[in-house]
């Protein structure tokens, strides 16, 4: 690894359970010696993609907020596809949320709010479970035999937690059904309360791009016309298609 690769490393360290970091920890567990430690923290402060905070520890910097900007200007499926979301919220009074692939990451972009906002527990850039929920189920669906064999051998034990079939042939057809109806419809299936429809962003040449969702209570979900719902969001996800050039 290069001495760039390893200084740019410090960022993987952050996450929902270790928001913050001393000079001192990161040298640890980047397993470089001190004063390397030190001076990568220093160019990333200068950079602005560290911060430093209380008791001598730093956090995420506030460059990262810049670039999320930009990040969120260029994406074609949010240039394209937010005033659609507009309209579907408009039309059922239920949240919409785009969910991009990431690698092998389903990370949520962008959200709006629908009459009675739900409580979701993730929102933009926080990763979501690869087995859980509307969004992750339609985009595997859409992997090629090989992209999906590839999730298949490196997330057994997240699978056979997430009560999916755990032999191939059995996952494969799973995920083939999803891809044949369209759509997926998720009850209570990431958090209790929740219900969620999602119909994959694919283009015509098999690029998938991410998924759209219509998120809204259980209770709320009960008694609304699933079938039209799912007319109302695989119409929305063609039309952002489209006008992505």
């Amino acid at each position: 690894m290069s001495s760039l690769s390893r200084m740019l490393s410090v960022l993987d360290l952050f996450s929902d359970h270790q928001l913050t970091w001393t000079a001192e920890g990161i040298t640890e567990a980047l397993q470089v010696s001190l004063p390397t430690g030190y001076r990568y923290v220093k160019m990333l402060v200068d950079a602005g993609l560290l911060q430093r905070a209380a008791d001598s520890h730093y956090t995420l910097g506030p460059r990262i907020i810049v670039l999320d900007h930009y990040i969120r200007m260029a994406d074609p499926v949010l240039q394209h596809g937010v005033p659609i979301m507009a309209e579907l919220v408009e039309k059922t009074g239920f949240d919409c949320v785009i969910s991009g692939l990431y690698g092998q990451q389903v990370l949520d972009t962008h959200r709006e709010f629908g009459s009675s906002p739900a409580t979701l527990s993730y929102g933009r850039g926080r990763p979501r479970p690869l087995f859980h929920g509307a969004a992750p189920k339609v985009i595997l669906s859409c992997f090629t035999p090989a992209q999906l064999r590839k999730v298949f051998d490196q997330h057994s034990d997240e699978i056979a937690k997430a009560g999916l079939p755990t032999e191939w042939s059995a996952f494969r057809k799973y995920y083939a059904n999803i891809r044949k109806a369209g759509h997926y419809f998720s009850n209570g299936e990431l958090e209790p309360n929740l219900a969620a429809l999602a119909a994959p962003l694919q283009h015509a040449n098999g690029t998938i791009l991410g998924a759209i969702s219509l998120v809204t209570t259980v209770p709320r979900m009960a008694v609304m016309d699933v079938s039209k719902l799912t007319q109302l969001v695989i119409r929305a996800a063609q039309e952002i298609i489209v006008r992505i050039p």
